[in-house]
């Protein structure tokens, strides 16, 4: 009965396309002219909450326009090209500004520069040959912090001093300035090493101080010019020593340091300082095995700690990173999956809970966005019943009630006035662009103020998502998406490429539009384009992730293995072309599938993957794997190393040969392991790239891609006209 509903899905499917135009490799995979989407409006924040502001450019000048939000009124708030600045300063090129877009700091030659728009005022700040990174303005809007020569400084704008505020800062020793490890997996990518926090009254820097010493080093190599060079990375693998971390407190009136009292020991974590709004701080620590936390309150004055929260879990927690501390009471919110779905919960100012704000299998919190404490509402995102979408809900701390204020099937990501009263949001689903929408507090639409979809969308003839589940064998809905081509014939044979990611927590089916044209260019040339999630990618909660634990690849193989043999079922499908392909994580389960399951898969294009999580650094690996020495059988059974004398042929591997994340390293060992056994493959290595093909190796990289792609599914050439 399902292959026959699948079938009628088909025929359907292909009787509803026109004859209109096709895409072009170059509008697929290059962005390339003519464009079927455009740019959205540049949102710049809220003003307040009833104005936002929006950068437009008019006749090739920068313009941020304050608009009303009732009646959409627009006046200029701050015209660039009004700006007097000196010779070859540019407001576009400031590396940061406050949020009222009144002052901006630029860097040159090394130097910072500061510009206050209000007071009509240019001025240097630094003159030194050494780096300022990571310039953050206070609170105030007084004084500058930023690292430089690896320690901490902060520079008062209006007296024109600059203080050096740590002195041991060096090779090994970084003050505000995070280890590699750290920033990767801790902080995250987008602090740019940044490892400083302001207190909200502009007096006290928190900061993290780190000594790599113990942490072993790894070499890249760059082979420019005529003797190269070679880059030291610290870097800890999987059960390697970490870095010794200590949580400072910087006074900038009493001009000391205060360090809170944690022991000098380099097999814990500590991070996320979190200053409450009458600039008290709190901060978070991790034990190496990941699985306890514990939030802090921290005596600024005599670096003391007292233990606030604690949550443990047998497999492993996670950083509470959007946690909120209450303004008008000593309270807290935090978002943990510790009940196997991710919810929300509200504890007094001690750490004793008061309430589950969010509960049950049927919804699952991604992130909270705002609480209005004046209104006791909590504004949340998440997803109810339907793990493919996003949406926008908000409930009240008093009775629990949940609203969902987004309604449209599909992903939303919105951005709330100050207080709640709108949002902007920006929606998008499988096969509708994504557009900008202004909503009021009770989610009725105000205007659309924006939409990416170009004025020739509809004159092409895009196949159409269309996502669905797969029942495996246990009883799991795997979420599933795909791109048929249009003139499908049921009587006929076609290739399917799945592109995964396959990490914990990490999902790829999504009710989005695609970020490239790719997958309905590769239907539209014959080609099923297929994404699955496996039962750990995020969709069945932290209990499902939980599954992943001290076993990485177990369960993605079981799943996606599954999904091969569901796609045999299917007549139109040719069984002897099943291509899966992916980066990072996805170039893991690219080649494990190619090694491991060479009998389901028989075409894969593994980009810069980890080949044995031996190799890869030890925060990541050891929260879902533990250490080498505890779990030796999970790191056996994981590795794409082990599996390579089952590989049949067909791989295409890509890496950057400057990859510092996943380390070239990682493909060399198995490109090694497949010569000695005498396999064939296939590989490209991109010269000084880092993890991630990036521009202007990016177009040969995608370009060999395709080419693989057309060879070995369509056995044809690329035609990249």
């Amino acid at each position: 009965m399902k292959s026959r509903k699948i079938l009628l899905f088909v025929i359907i499917a292909s009787l509803v396309y026109g004859q209109n135009k096709k895409l072009t490799f170059q509008q697929a995979f290059y962005f390339g002219q003519p464009r079927l989407t455009k740019s959205l409006p540049q949102i710049k924040g809220w003003l307040d909450d009833e104005h936002y502001l929006e950068l437009s450019v008019r006749d090739g000048k920068s313009i941020i326009e304050k608009v009303n939000v009732e009646n959409n009124e627009r006046e200029v708030y701050l015209d660039y090209s009004q700006i007097g600045l000196p010779e070859g300063f540019n407001l576009n090129e400031a590396v940061i500004n406050n949020d009222s877009y009144t002052k901006f700091i630029f860097e040159r030659d090394n130097n910072l520069y500061y510009l206050s728009v209000e007071d009509n005022l240019f001025k240097k700040l630094t003159d030194d040959e050494a780096e300022e990174k990571n310039p953050k303005f206070s609170p105030d809007g007084k004084k500058v912090a930023y690292t430089k020569e690896n320690n901490l400084y902060c520079y008062d704008i209006e007296n024109e001093i600059e203080r050096r505020l740590t002195d041991d800062g060096g090779d090994l020793v970084y003050n505000g300035r995070a280890s590699w490890v750290y920033m990767e997996e801790i902080l995250g990518r987008s602090t740019n090493y940044a490892a400083f926090w302001w207190a909200p009254d502009s007096r006290k820097i928190s900061f993290l101080r780190f000594d790599d010493s113990p942490v072993p080093e790894f070499i890249l190599v760059k082979a420019d010019g005529q003797h190269g060079s070679v880059e030291k990375q610290r870097y800890p693998k999987a059960g390697d020593p970490n870095p010794f971390v200590k949580l400072g407190i910087a006074d900038l009136e009493k001009n000391n340091i205060v360090w809170a009292d944690f022991p000098d020991d380099n097999d814990q974590y500590i991070a996320w300082p979190v200053w409450t709004s009458d600039s008290q701080l709190t901060v978070q620590w991790m034990n190496r095995q990941q699985d306890t936390i514990k939030i802090y309150r921290i005596d600024v004055k005599y670096g003391s700690k007292r233990l606030l929260h604690t949550e443990h879990q047998k497999t492993w927690v996670e950083w509470f990173e959007d946690i909120y501390f209450m303004k008008n009471n000593p309270g807290f919110i935090i978002r943990t999956g510790l009940d196997g779905y991710y919810h929300l919960y509200l504890y007094d100012g001690k750490g004793k809970l008061l309430k589950k704000l969010t509960e049950g299998a049927d919804i699952n919190v991604t992130s909270l966005e705002l609480v209005d404490e004046k209104n006791n509402l909590v504004y949340f995102e998440g997803w109810s019943n339907n793990s493919t979408e996003r949406h926008l809900f908000v409930v009240n701390m008093n009775n629990n009630k949940i609203v969902k204020l987004t309604d449209k099937p599909g992903t939303h990501a919105c951005n709330l006035s100050p207080n709640g009263k709108y949002f902007i949001d920006r929606f998008s689903c499988i096969n509708t662009p994504p557009a900008l929408l202004l909503y009021d507090a009770n989610g009725e639409l105000i205007r659309e103020i924006g939409n990416s979809k170009s004025d020739i969308f509809d004159e092409y003839d895009l196949p159409k998502a269309q996502l669905f589940k797969i029942k495996t064998e246990d009883g799991y809905d795997l979420p599933a998406l795909w791109y048929l081509p249009e003139d499908l014939d049921s009587t006929k044979k076609y290739p399917v490429l799945i592109s995964i990611y396959g990490g914990p927590n990490a999902p790829t089916v999504r009710n989005s539009f695609p970020y490239r044209l790719e997958p309905q260019f590769l239907a539209q040339n014959g080609i099923i384009y297929m994404s699955v999630d496996h039962r750990g990618s995020g969709h069945f909660g932290k209990a499902g992730t939980d599954l992943m634990h001290r076993n990485l690849g177990k369960w993605e193989m079981h799943d996606y293995i599954e999904a091969v043999k569901w796609l045999r079922k299917l007549p139109f499908v040719d069984t002897a072309k099943i291509a899966i392909n992916g980066g990072s994580y996805g170039g893991y389960v690219t080649a494990l599938a190619l090694t491991s399951a060479p009998g389901y898969f028989n075409y894969g294009i593994a980009e810069f993957g980890v080949m044995d999580w031996m190799l890869y650094d030890n925060v990541y690996t050891e929260r879902y794997m533990d250490t080498p020495d505890e779990n030796p059988d999970g790191y056996k059974k994981s590795s794409v190393l082990n599996y390579a004398e089952n590989y049949k042929g067909g791989m295409l591997i890509i890496h950057g040969t400057m990859d510092d994340n996943v380390h070239m390293q990682n493909s060399i060992q198995l490109i090694d392991k497949l010569q000695r056994l005498n396999k064939e493959f296939e590989m490209m290595f991109y010269p000084n790239q880092r993890h991630g093909i990036r521009f202007p190796h990016y177009f040969h990289a995608q370009k060999t891609i395709a080419e693989f792609i057309f060879k070995n599914l369509l056995n044809k050439e690329l035609s990249t006209d």
